[in-house]
């Protein structure tokens, strides 16, 4: 069966996503981030993009392919870079939604090309058993770059995100909500990492944590 969601919906479910990340407070000093989600069925997208999300408005969303035409709306020239970091994980991964931020703690890992260890239970929540791998540096939106990220999405197929060296980071999920949560997991287990580590280091979970993760939520009716 064919479920359709209007344009207005997708749109809506976007205004959401960012209204959960400022309120998180996750965003970092400039508000900067891109976000973006699947019209289903078809090589096309939903694009947010500015330089300050809490100023995000329905003109600013705009339909674009896959391969970077501008459907309806206007999208401005930097911004079309970011369209194939977007449409190369929905054309590797059945995501329904991507989302881009700078958030602080984070990126630390990033600017360090250092993973994102999975020593936090929210992580683990999300299906997480593995550090959140960094792609390597190229020029924003370049094929280098694009590429570098599809490597360690091929290498890692269970993380739902990946740093960017020197930049930020990049989160999925099947919907603008779901990525965000990623988002904001990310960035307080990346927080919390780094306080860890004047206390003498984070802990990894022990063997079949995740299994039992998982039996544990499924008698609440949470997976």
């Amino acid at each position: 069966m064919t479920v359709h969601i209007s344009l207005d919906s997708l749109k809506d479910q976007l205004l959401q996503a960012v209204d959960l990340l400022e309120k998180a407070g996750v965003m970092s000093h400039s508000g900067h981030g891109n976000m973006s989600v699947r019209i289903p069925g078809t090589e096309h997208l939903l694009l947010a993009s500015t330089s300050k999300f809490a100023q995000l408005t329905l003109e600013q969303i705009v339909v674009v392919t896959f391969d970077g035409e501008v459907v309806e709306g206007s999208l401005a020239p930097v911004a079309r870079e970011i369209i194939g970091m977007h449409s190369g994980v929905y054309r590797l991964r059945g995501v329904g939604a991507v989302i881009h931020t700078h958030s602080p703690h984070v990126t630390s890992f990033a600017l360090a090309h250092k993973p994102l260890p999975c020593a936090y239970e929210a992580l683990l929540r999300f299906g997480v058993t593995e550090d959140i791998p960094v792609a390597a540096w190229a020029p924003r939106g370049s094929k280098e770059s694009v590429s570098n990220i599809i490597e360690q999405l091929q290498l890692h197929p269970a993380a739902p995100a990946v740093l960017l060296a020197n930049h930020g980071l990049l989160a999925f999920g099947h919907d603008p909500i779901a990525a965000a949560q990623v988002v904001i997991a990310m960035e307080e287990a990346a927080e919390s990492t780094l306080e860890a580590r004047v206390l003498g280091g984070e802990q990894s979970f022990p063997d079949g944590a995740l299994e039992q993760e998982r039996r544990h939520m499924q008698q609440f009716g949470s997976v």
